[in-house]
């Protein structure tokens, strides 16, 4: 009677998962995903800077605006680029562009310039940040030529930056041989420490103090 009911129980329990026949595709959800993902970027069918301008758009925002006729970065643009630049740092290997846009008020040439000095607004805040400017770009303005809003009108939405990853330097060996997550790790270890304390022997100082 015992056999018997341990049999029924696993008839039961059999019965309730459900099987694919031998041959079948297996239906993995996301499962080996991560695994596939790095050959296809080990076979180069899948660039890191893809990767990264992906993760980038998806972690922080990529877009700040402005006022009218400006290039001033308000306290809501400076948030913006704050975490812009603190996801910048952990990539050191990597480069980035800024694409400065206005809204359709004004001349074409004008609004080229304008475009061109919000971008350079950007990179000279992420300078202030200790981003490199080697790693910066401000060089490409659409002006008024790539609007959110279609509309003549003033539109703060229109007038903006918008970073983007553009590629490494390169072709950086440390990122580019399979060995990302050194990357990772460096930028992880080195975030402990703080920046502007200098220790020597077992006299540490600050530069803050000074």
């Amino acid at each position: 009677m015992i056999r018997k009911a341990a049999f029924l129980s696993l008839s039961l329990t059999a019965a309730a998962c459900s099987y694919n026949e031998a041959g079948s595709e297996l239906a993995r959800g996301s499962f080996g995903d991560a695994t596939l993902n790095n050959a296809l970027v080990m076979t180069g069918e899948r660039s890191y800077a893809v990767q990264l301008a992906e993760r980038f758009a998806k972690e922080v925002p990529d877009t700040i605006n402005f006022g009218f006729d400006s290039a001033v970065l308000d306290a809501g643009a400076k948030a913006v680029l704050d975490q812009q630049a603190d996801w910048i740092r952990q990539f050191p290997e990597v480069r980035f562009r800024v694409y400065g846009h206005t809204d359709a008020v004004g001349s074409a040439a004008y609004n080229k310039r304008l475009g061109l000095r919000r971008a350079k607004a950007a990179i000279n805040y992420f300078a202030t940040k200790g981003i490199s400017r080697n790693r910066l770009e401000a060089v490409v303005s659409y002006g008024e030529t790539q609007p959110l809003i279609a509309t003549s009108a003033r539109e703060r939405r229109n007038r903006r930056t918008v970073t983007e990853v553009s590629g490494f330097f390169g072709r950086h060996p440390t990122v580019l041989d399979g060995k990302y997550a050194a990357v990772v790790y460096r930028e992880y270890v080195n975030s402990a420490v703080p920046p502007t304390t200098l220790v020597t022997g077992i006299t540490e100082f600050s530069l803050d103090s000074e």
